[in-house]
């Protein structure tokens, strides 16, 4: 099984920054993605960035240019700088690994972190 353990969240003020952290254990395969996920209240869950093991990455458009996802391969950890924090970045960010296999094409495996609460407030 793998298991996800995510640190960095918290309270900031508008324009501050912080970031997150995510290590995953277990069985990562060499093949997968890390990203970051998050929900505040009232809406649906939106991707905000990944990066796979090859180290492309994807963002949204609302936190280009502001979050910053990078990766450490060897300790399956993945980071996200955010920085020009705004009150619209309130939310819970969930960390997500998604594995491939080597062996199935096309097939996937999802794991979730726990959540961590991120607070954008003066």
């Amino acid at each position: 099984q793998v298991q996800l353990v995510e640190s960095g969240g918290g309270l900031v003020q508008p324009g501050g920054s912080l970031r997150l952290s995510c290590a995953a254990s277990g069985n990562i395969f060499s093949d997968n993605a890390m990203g970051w996920y998050r929900q505040a209240p009232g809406k649906e869950r939106e991707l905000v960035a990944v990066i796979t093991s090859g180290g492309s990455t994807n963002y949204a458009d609302s936190v280009k240019g502001r979050f910053t996802i990078s990766r450490a391969n060897a300790k399956n950890t993945v980071y996200m700088q955010m920085n020009s924090l705004t009150p619209e970045d309130t939310a819970v960010y969930y960390c997500n690994v998604r594995l491939f296999s080597k062996l199935v094409q096309g097939r996937a495996y999802d794991y979730w972190g726990q959540g961590t609460q991120v607070t954008v407030s003066s």
